[in-house]
């Protein structure tokens, strides 16, 4: 007989890649120009980790997948109604900051005591997934200190494989989703990241910037000392 898992995937919203984004400095920090006023998608990696647990869940008979999410409810609520669609799952959401300019501790912390107030949880059963990576989030670390705060040793961080094709559009899983996607964005959890201890210098567009030289005959050593003095410049 196969073990039933609970399967939770952190998820978290992040503007269309299709749009152009300008850092600004904002009363509360860095942000982005006309950030609430930007279309949001599920980040790429995260959305692979929800189809990779919908697809474990569907094989492993018994199987359950919880969605928790941290961003503007406003937004969670766009994003929700073309991912519901997708793989059934139920959604926790917290009502926060979705910016990138967001502490990746603090970010852990509230996504792990959302995670321990599900009802019945048996850690015994459970699996964690998520975007080693992020769109907006790009530190690397919010996963493992998820993980770490639900006292998971058994950590496998950068998985870079996965061959399931996006699921497409199924009004029925939709329906089914919504009637506990709505109630979860009305009692979504208000989470303030106070960003305490962070502060930054500056926020610009990276320039771009292109430098070619051809250069026969020299070795491999002196061309990686070439490159090392470019970056310092």
């Amino acid at each position: 007989m196969s073990t039933a898992y609970q399967i939770i995937v952190c998820a978290g919203i992040v503007p269309d890649p299709l749009q152009t984004l300008e850092p600004v400095a904002s009363p509360t920090g860095p942000a982005l120009k006309n950030e609430m006023m930007l279309p949001a998608v599920l980040d790429p990696w995260a959305g692979h980790a929800l189809y990779e647990a919908a697809n474990l869940a569907k094989n492993t008979p018994g199987s359950k997948v919880w969605l928790v999410s941290l961003g503007p409810k406003a937004k969670l609520q766009q994003v929700m109604m073309t991912v519901a669609q997708r793989v059934p799952f139920e959604l926790i959401a917290l009502d926060g900051p979705a910016s990138g300019f967001t502490e990746a501790a603090e970010v852990a912390a509230a996504l792990a005591e959302a995670i321990q107030t599900i009802p019945g949880l048996d850690k015994s059963k459970l699996l964690v997934f998520g975007g080693w990576e992020s769109a907006s989030r790009g530190a690397g670390a919010t996963m493992q200190m998820v993980g770490e705060r639900l006292g998971i040793v058994d950590q496998f961080q950068g998985v870079d494989q996965g061959n399931l094709p996006e699921p497409k559009n199924n009004p029925q899983v939709g329906m089914t989703n919504m009637r506990t996607v709505m109630p979860a964005l009305q009692k979504a959890k208000p989470t303030k990241l106070a960003g305490e201890g962070l502060t930054f210098a500056s926020v610009t567009l990276p320039k771009q910037m292109r430098e070619t030289k051809i250069v026969k005959d020299k070795s491999a050593d002196d061309i990686a000392k070439e490159i090392v003095e470019w970056i310092k410049k």
